[in-house]
């Protein structure tokens, strides 16, 4: 078995929604990245490229690559997904904390982890995302941007 975790961060900046777990939310803001700036995939992403010991996901996927600009986070957990099947291994379960005083997330968690599932190949029960607030601490309390860790568990496919 492996251990991976992932942590990633976005400003808000200009736009009327945002991406998480491969769904648009609704804001007031949007979040300033070169992809569409989901952090909690990009976590996640991370989560298994370090569990794997391949990097991280500005190795795989760098901000000076006109390819990777404005690209759905999902085609970029696919690719990282099949690394991990290549190299042998499947997920048991990941597990996804936002950190973010806005906007509220309770309404979107079941679809982030429904995406989560169908992209990572595993039943639902396998993912896990939660929220918190900092109680208006640190940048995201001061509604400054959105962070978010991953942890993630593989196992062998090989006997």
């Amino acid at each position: 078995m492996r251990v991976g975790h992932g942590y990633d961060v976005h400003r808000f900046g200009p736009g009327d929604t945002l991406t998480l777990g491969g769904v648009a939310i609704p804001h007031d803001r949007g979040l300033v990245a070169h992809s569409d700036g989901d952090v909690l995939i990009h976590a996640v992403c991370d989560a298994l490229l370090g569990a794997l010991g391949l990097g991280d996901i500005g190795t795989h996927f760098p901000d000076s690559d006109p390819a990777n600009r404005d690209i759905d986070s999902r085609q970029l957990l696919a690719r990282v997904v099949q690394l991990m099947r290549e190299a042998g291994w499947e997920l048991a379960n990941v597990d996804v904390t936002l950190v973010a005083q806005v906007p509220r997330m309770a309404p979107f968690i079941a679809c982030m982890k429904e995406n989560l599932a169908e992209d990572l190949g595993v039943a639902v029960a396998r993912t896990n995302v939660k929220a918190t607030t900092t109680e208006q601490l640190g940048f995201t309390g001061r509604e400054e941007g959105i962070a978010a860790h991953a942890v993630v568990l593989l196992q062998s496919v090989v006997p």
